[in-house]
């Protein structure tokens, strides 16, 4: 079977830092920035790339659908 590799992709300015992807994460890769964007707030953003499984659940619960979530399969 092969294995997938995911990746998030943030709008960083359509980010309001509401933190819903961040429980939603079984794998807890997501984490707020320290900075804010142009409107005030902490974003999102993959903290550990390397544990995402491309759930999408994060995708899901945004309420502003400001994550993209990509996936790639990786030959074993």
């Amino acid at each position: 079977m092969a294995k997938i590799r995911g990746a998030i992709v943030v709008d960083q300015e359509r980010c309001k830092g509401c933190n819903l992807c961040i429980t939603a994460c079984p794998t807890q890769v997501i984490a707020l920035h320290r900075e804010v964007n142009s409107k005030g707030y902490n974003y999102a953003f993959m903290q550990q790339a390397d544990a995402c499984i491309g759930c999408t659940n994060c995708g899901w619960v945004c309420p502003d659908g400001c994550i993209a979530v990509y996936k790639v399969k990786l030959e074993s």
